[in-house]
């Protein structure tokens, strides 16, 4: 149980720079949607789907190759780190100057043909995440966390004070002292521009703290290395390219889909990114968790106890989903207030989303099947039969039912995805998951969330007091059937 006890601590340790840091960073939305009409906020949510498409692509999937690659025996030691960064470098370097060469025919075809500073923009920052992912992957699997959590928190924090210098302390200062030097720096034109500066500035600060991560590049001697890296790693960019399908895609084309004019649909895109936003908490718990169990299954794979010990995480994966899930649904009240008034009409797609990444954080646990018996493209399926469901599901409901239509479709998305990886995972990679003990919590929490609209919404009862009683309720169901026999268990 030492492991699990330092895979706990480990996701603790990522999650300060993934769960509390970026908590610090969904700050923000209040700030952007009390200051931007939901049209404006709809251009962040678009651009911020096209990045992640290319955030996965650019990337090559070679941080999970380097986790692989870095103890083979046929590798030379320690020749995976340098071959694949300077691989990963000169790639960007291509990409980069393919997109400022072309900027602004791009800028038309997304019809935002007065902005190409946008793309360039944007390039930069992609540019600048990619190649630092491997640095973070290598710091991640020396079992440096608290470097990592530093240098994640300080990305974060920067950006956060540069969105507040340029929307809220520039405005002022410009309304206040006319004439100051800052204030001259201030372009109200610009708009939701300066959210992306503030993130082009912040992604460059990360890389000078990277910069002893950079040292040892080999251009051309890991050519070898590659080679096999390369065939591991690039069925990877299938699968995150598939799973940005599944995830970003409806804010890349709910623009093109919306039954309406471009003003009108920008601003259902603006709402729908905004109540996106409020599940983010089960979003990045499942985040923190890759972050830390990715190692963790790596290196407990050739252990007699390893399906067990993989039972297990999963076991209690779900009891912390099902309990976000109820926090967030449950004091719905609360967690409204972090979005503007205008994006609140679309609240009622919260609890979907919820449920559609808890889903999806099940599939990543249950994803161990295919990395650990080296079936990357079988895995790829998968993500590509996710994908193909994704498309067809919010082509057919979008103009029907409109952002809700992309919520039912993405939670039909990852639950299938994670059926289906359950099913395989049984023929190539057998572990005992207890999944009629998940189903279990699943179906009580979903109860009491329905038990909570219905004696809320119909009834009449106080809204916090209620919510309140049904999660103590799971609380104490899970205490008595699950972490007090847990607990037993470790004092013996």
């Amino acid at each position: 149980m030492n492991s699990l006890r330092k895979l706990a601590s480990q996701t603790v340790v990522y999650g300060l720079s993934s769960i509390v840091g970026r908590f610090l960073n969904y700050l923000l939305v209040p700030l952007y949607t009390y200051t931007f009409p939901a049209a404006a906020y709809g251009v962040v949510s678009e651009f911020y789907a096209y990045a992640g498409f290319f955030a996965v692509f650019l990337t090559f999937g070679l941080e999970t190759g380097y986790f692989r690659f870095r103890h083979r025996d046929d590798i030379p030691a320690g020749a995976a780190y340098p071959a694949a960064l300077g691989f990963l470098l000169l790639a960007n370097l291509v990409f980069l100057a393919l997109l400022t060469g072309f900027r602004q025919p791009l800028a038309d075809l997304l019809r935002y043909p007065e902005h190409p500073e946008y793309l360039l923009w944007f390039g930069l920052i992609l540019a600048a995440d990619a190649a630092s992912a491997l640095p973070f992957a290598r710091l991640r699997a020396e079992n440096r966390a608290w470097r990592f959590a530093g240098i994640k928190l300080a990305e974060i924090i920067l950006a956060i004070g540069l969105n507040l210098l340029f929307l809220v302390g520039l405005p002022k200062i410009l309304a206040l002292w006319p004439q100051a030097p800052l204030a001259r720096l201030y372009d109200p034109n610009l708009g939701v521009g300066y959210i992306f500066l503030a993130n082009l500035i912040a992604s460059a600060c990360k890389l000078l703290l990277l910069t002893p991560q950079f040292r040892g590049i080999r251009w051309r001697a890991g050519l070898a290395v590659m080679r096999p890296m390369l065939a591991y790693s690039l069925p990877m960019v299938v699968i995150g390219l598939a799973g940005m399908v599944n995830e970003m895609l409806d804010r890349a084309i709910l623009k093109y889909l919306l039954p309406y004019d471009l003003p009108t649909n920008l601003r259902l895109l603006g709402i729908y990114g905004a109540c996106y936003k409020l599940s983010i908490l089960m979003t990045l718990f499942v985040q923190a968790f890759r972050y830390a169990g990715e190692p963790f299954f790596f290196a407990y794979a050739g252990r007699a106890d390893a399906p067990r010990a993989y039972a297990l995480v999963m076991r209690y994966f779900v009891i912390f989903c099902v309990f976000i899930f109820l926090l967030v649904t449950l004091f719905i009240e609360v967690f409204q207030h972090f979005i503007g008034e205008e994006y609140r009409e679309g609240l009622g797609i919260v609890p979907i989303l919820l449920m559609a990444n808890l889903f999806l954080g099940i599939y990543v646990n249950l994803s161990i099947w295919y990395k650990l018996t080296d079936r990357t493209g079988m895995g790829a399926w998968v993500s590509v039969f996710g994908a193909v469901l994704t498309v067809g599901l919010n082509l057919w409901l979008i103009p029907s039912l409109g952002y809700e239509g992309s919520a039912w479709a993405t939670l039909a998305c990852y639950a299938s995805m994670a059926l289906v990886s359950w099913q395989l995972g049984r023929h190539y990679y057998p572990v005992p998951y207890p999944v009629w003990r998940m189903a279990a919590y699943l179906a009580f929490g979903l109860v009491l969330y329905l038990a909570d609209r219905e004696l809320v919404g119909f009834c009449g009862w106080d809204a916090m007091r209620t919510g309140a009683a049904l999660l103590a309720a799971f609380l104490g169901v899970t205490c008595v059937a699950d972490l007090r026999p847990l607990l037993r268990r470790q004092r013996r």
